[in-house]
């Protein structure tokens, strides 16, 4: 942004006050009154991209390494207020420019705002109140939120930080993740070794929420958090410096455990965590899927972002995902729809115009049992997908149980079909419907392993 004269000078003036961006309203008005004027400069005060949170404002030029300098002295300014802040520093005599260091150090360089962007797809539900009233609050108080893949998780806290316009530092954990990833650490820029603030560090400086994505792929290296968790800030030993964390700094972690690990597997990766810091989490969310009418209105804005809008589509996806889910909890299957994915189906079909195209696209991810089952049982709601089975891509001795009226009982047992006293059911094998798929595919033929229903 380039700075007038008169706004040049608003800045030097705030910056010589010790002021820092983001800037409170009161202290704004303060250097105000002591250059003369009443009020705050209306060019930041009523400019909508520069308000970081109720009553806090960006200073454009005020710790902003991404600014052009318009003067020497703004420069060594900016590098001082940067030398306060813990920032790189431009080597002296070195005439990089400071746009180049911002580039390097990326999205939390200076004051560039990392508020969310607000999505029109978007539809609040479960959780998402609770998240928002404690980030509404100012007050430290860590949640943890767990939960099975693909239910909106992260997209609740991310979605509520935009609704509130506050910065979010999404930091996504693994095994590898260490202090230095987490609180900071050397960097060698234009051949000098600087230090540069990890994200926890940048999110506590700037009063922001810390969003801890997969926690439970941690390990025992991010017990580095632990005074951080308490809040009550951190000591970075390498630099010998204590850092506070500003006012509305919060931390949420997500994850799909509840930091036990995964004993089945479908969670690969994930840890069991120190209870230490579990324990330190003022309290857990469990998320579960959204429910059927809420799942539906997410599907229909995404069609309608898409411009494929389908209601009779949109209602026989989450009754198909919710019908699963239930077999799912019961222990019938292993796998499970998720909202991601039914999203994912919504995408395939905005782009090939073709439901069936879409389910097949969306279940390809299975092995090939699941996928026949869940395809089979979602031809069931909809009569526009074709209903007769691939059964060449199946083991030959797979069980595949018919569709069949009393009235056709002879007709299948004289073809081989073998009657299934439990579960009432006339069955063949998926070599018969190979040999004849013309006759047995009008029955319907379905897996028995994987199928739930």
């Amino acid at each position: 942004m380039k700075l007038t004269p008169k706004k040049q000078a608003f800045v030097d003036a705030c910056r010589a006050a010790g002021i820092c961006s983001p800037a409170k309203r009161s202290d704004l008005v303060a250097v105000a009154n002591s250059m003369g004027q009443k009020y705050a400069p209306a060019w930041i005060v009523q400019n909508d991209d520069l308000r970081h949170d109720r009553g806090w404002f960006i200073v454009p030029g005020l710790d902003d390494t991404g600014v052009v300098i318009d003067s020497p002295e703004t420069a060594a300014a900016v590098d001082a207020a940067a030398a306060r802040m813990g920032e790189a520093l431009v080597p002296k005599g070195n005439d990089t420019p400071v746009a180049e260091l911002s580039a390097i150090r990326g999205m939390t360089a200076g004051a560039t705002s990392l508020v969310p962007d607000r999505l029109k797809t978007y539809v609040s539900w479960g959780h998402h109140d609770t998240v928002e009233t404690v980030i509404k609050s100012g007050l430290f108080a860590p949640m943890y939120v767990t939960g099975l893949s693909g239910n909106g998780k992260t997209t609740m806290v991310m979605q509520a930080c935009a609704n509130l316009k506050r910065e979010c530092f999404r930091v996504n954990i693994t095994s590898a993740t260490d202090e230095d990833d987490l609180l900071g650490g050397f960097r060698l820029i234009n051949g000098e070794t600087v230090w540069q603030d990890g994200p926890v560090v940048n999110a506590m400086r700037r009063g922001a929420v810390l969003l801890l994505d997969e926690i439970d792929l941690g390990t025992h290296l991010m017990m580095c958090l632990q005074s951080v968790l308490e809040g009550k800030g951190i000591y970075l030993k390498k630099i010998n410096e204590w850092v506070q964390p500003a006012a509305g700094f919060t931390i949420f972690a997500t994850a799909n455990t509840k930091g036990k690990g995964s004993d089945d597997g479908r969670f690969a990766g994930t840890n069991i965590m120190n209870e230490a810091m579990l324990d330190r989490f003022d309290w857990t969310l469990e998320q579960e899927y959204a429910p059927k009418s809420t799942e539906k209105k997410i599907l229909l804005k995404k069609m309608k972002s898409l411009g494929c809008e389908d209601k009779d589509f949109a209602g026989r996806l989450t009754e198909w995902a919710d019908m699963i889910r239930r077999a799912f909890r019961e222990g019938a299957i292993d796998e499970i729809i998720t909202t991601r994915r039914l999203e994912n189906v919504v995408k395939a079909f905005a782009i090939f115009q073709s439901r069936e195209t879409a389910i097949d696209m969306a279940l390809n991810r299975f092995d090939d049992d699941t996928k026949v089952a869940f395809r089979d049982f979602y031809a069931k709601l909809d009569d526009t997908i074709d209903t007769s089975v691939d059964t060449s891509t199946l083991d030959p001795s797979t069980v595949m149980y018919l569709d069949t009226s009393f009235s056709q009982k002879d007709e299948v047992k004289n073809r081989g079909a073998k009657w299934d006293d439990q579960r009432r059911k006339w069955h063949i094998t998926a070599e018969a419907v190979n040999l004849d798929p013309d006759f047995w595919n009008q029955f319907n033929p379905t897996a028995a392993e994987t199928s739930p229903f």
